[in-house]
């Protein structure tokens, strides 16, 4: 009886209920589940009203609007990379988008194409900055905001009142099958990107060139093809997140990107995703920015200012930071304890 508890199929050992806890608690996109719930549970006490169905209503679109855009940012950070340009593409797809069908539906699938030849140019200028200039992505990046900001100041003026087409209003508003578009939009955009990551040879390279881009080389993989693949469809899916803020804003502004810089980088990281590259979850990004949101909607119920919000941002981020480190540096033990428990290694504090 103790041999089949132990031994699975073809004789191999099963992991015991405890060793899947523990397994489970050191997973790196695990933390953010339970940090969520607990936030749900505290929020009627930080600001009451804060769970009511009507304030429920109004954060869950933009939670949805921060896990497109953030998707993005993690591509780009599994490559080793910043992108600075979130504020200057979102921008820059929401002028686009209300700008020229000037209120009417017949020009919003001009104004689409448009927001795409935008997306795909701005990723391709990204990805040849960092790819063949070799520019750190975080200055490619940030130069290529400027960039952004530039074009939306000529196109505009300066100022912008114009409105969505009521097409695009009516998507970002109504709901189909009681659940919000922009929150069945962001799930079918985080399915499609994780089922590529975990289940294709696409995603897996992808994990491989971000982990060690070197390597990759070796192996023969085509590594300035994906990262400067991951600047277009980062840039896609900013535009995609700006398309439905338009829509559920009505009247954005010129800067309507600037709120989602910070946090989707913030996003990300309480996801799980290292700042170091390779490895990381789309799904746990999009709890990252339900948490995010969440956490906002308590500080502003609260009464804090915003530069509290801030703050509060720069230590989620120190924390999850923090933690993930914590994670690395005990798997790093265990596997050196096991190693010499093999004899591969020799004790510490022996001579070699």
């Amino acid at each position: 009886m103790v041999v089949e508890h132990e031994l699975g199929r073809y004789g191999t050992r099963r992991a015991r209920p405890a060793e899947r806890l523990r397994d489970l608690v050191r997973n790196p996109y695990f933390p953010i589940w339970p940090a969520t719930a607990l936030l749900f549970l505290v929020s009627p006490l930080i600001a009451p009203g804060s769970m009511a169905t009507s304030a429920l209503s109004s954060t869950i679109p933009f939670a949805a609007i921060l896990a497109i855009a953030s998707v993005g940012q993690t591509l780009v950070i599994q490559q080793r990379g910043l992108d600075l340009s979130v504020p200057g593409m979102i921008s820059l797809a929401t002028i686009i988008v209300t700008k020229y069908p000037d209120g009417q539906n017949s020009g919003l699938a001009s104004a689409l194409a448009l927001v795409v030849g935008a997306a795909v140019a701005t990723g391709i200028v990204n990805g040849f900055a960092v790819t063949r200039l070799r520019v750190t992505p975080l200055i490619a990046t940030l130069a290529v905001n400027a960039l952004l900001l530039g074009v939306i100041l000529q196109i505009t003026g300066g100022s912008s009142t114009a409105t969505p087409a009521p097409a695009l209003v009516s998507l970002a508003f109504e709901k189909t099958g009681g659940i919000p578009n922009t929150v069945l939009i962001a799930a079918g955009v985080i399915a499609v990107v994780s089922v590529v990551m975990r289940r294709t040879a696409v995603g897996r390279r992808f994990v491989i060139v971000g982990t060690s881009a070197p390597a990759a080389y070796v192996a023969g993989i085509p590594v300035r093809a994906y990262v400067w693949g991951t600047y277009v469809a980062a840039a896609l899916f900013y535009a995609l997140a700006a398309v439905l803020l338009a829509g559920y804003v009505g009247t954005p502004g010129l800067s309507a990107g600037n709120n989602y810089l910070l946090p989707s980088i913030t996003a990300v990281v309480l996801g799980g995703a290292s700042l170091a590259g390779g490895a990381g979850s789309v799904v746990g990004t999009a709890m990252g920015a339900v948490f995010l949101i969440q956490l906002q909607q308590d500080v502003f119920g609260a009464g804090a200012p915003t530069s509290v919000q801030y703050l509060i941002q720069a230590g989620v981020i120190g924390t999850a930071m923090a933690l993930r480190n914590l994670h690395l540096g005990a798997d790093l033990r265990n596997a050196l304890s096991r190693a010499r428990g093999r004899g591969q290694l020799p004790a510490s504090g022996t001579a070699t």
